[in-house]
């Protein structure tokens, strides 16, 4: 075998392997079941954002858009969202219409796409009822009380009701996967980054018992897809 024909097998793995890689959310569509969490909760809803996000209300409809990525279809959160919160909460905020849940569980695969600095973050939605009324989950590089926690927001600012979290989220520029689990009877909260074995995140609250879910950052950047909510549908 020739050492120029090496170098060309040994280039052909190098390529498959890194666009495998960016193209995680390609590769693991909502069709796939690898990575599905084992619940006996019934599917809500499958969104990869092949067939657009209409089912999606941002915000600031002017800081999303739809990307492609070698081929598959992502949801971007690219710009920052010129929005005024009741309260101090996330600005980038991108709630799933209509599918209200009491106890979920909530998959999704997302990207981080600003530039590195401690606080950079991508956020989780939850409970949500209005813009005063909800949870979230705050993905940040370096933790403090108000980063790299669970959050609730009630008529005031955030406030952090973690009881376990870890010194960080170890944010590259990767695609990454995210998993909450909410129990509304005991009032669990359960957040995975990465490892669906062991959470990263727990907290115990049960002062909402209902509402949607949605994606998107505190005040970064990022991409968002292949979103599954496995849960109990519920209202008001």
């Amino acid at each position: 075998m020739s050492s120029r024909y090496c170098v060309r097998i040994l280039w052909s793995v190098f390529v498959v392997a890194v666009v495998g890689r960016s193209a995680l959310a390609a590769d693991d569509g909502c069709s796939s079941t690898k990575d599905k969490p084992v619940t006996d909760l019934p599917l809500v809803f499958c969104e990869d954002f092949e067939s657009g996000a209409e089912a999606w209300e941002p915000a600031d409809p002017q800081a999303w858009k739809l990307e492609t990525l070698d081929g598959n279809t992502v949801f971007a959160q690219f710009a920052q969202s010129k929005v005024k919160n009741p309260v101090r909460s996330p600005f980038n905020r991108c709630i799933r219409k209509g599918d209200s849940v009491g106890s979920f569980v909530l998959d999704v695969k997302f990207q981080s796409t600003k530039k590195d600095y401690p606080h950079r973050d991508l956020c989780l939605f939850f409970g949500f009822q209005d813009p005063s009324h909800l949870y979230y989950v705050h993905f940040g590089k370096r933790t403090d009380d108000h980063a790299n926690q669970i959050f609730i927001v009630n008529e005031q600012p955030r406030t952090k009701i973690s009881t376990k979290t870890t010194p960080g989220t170890d944010w590259d520029d990767e695609w990454h996967h995210a998993r909450i689990k909410r129990n509304v009877q005991s009032g669990s909260i359960e957040v995975f980054f990465d490892d669906m074995q062991t959470p990263v995140m727990t907290a115990t609250d049960k002062t909402f018992q209902w509402g949607r879910v949605g994606i998107g950052s505190f005040d970064d950047t990022g991409r968002f897809d292949n979103v599954m909510l496995f849960g109990q549908k519920a209202g008001k």
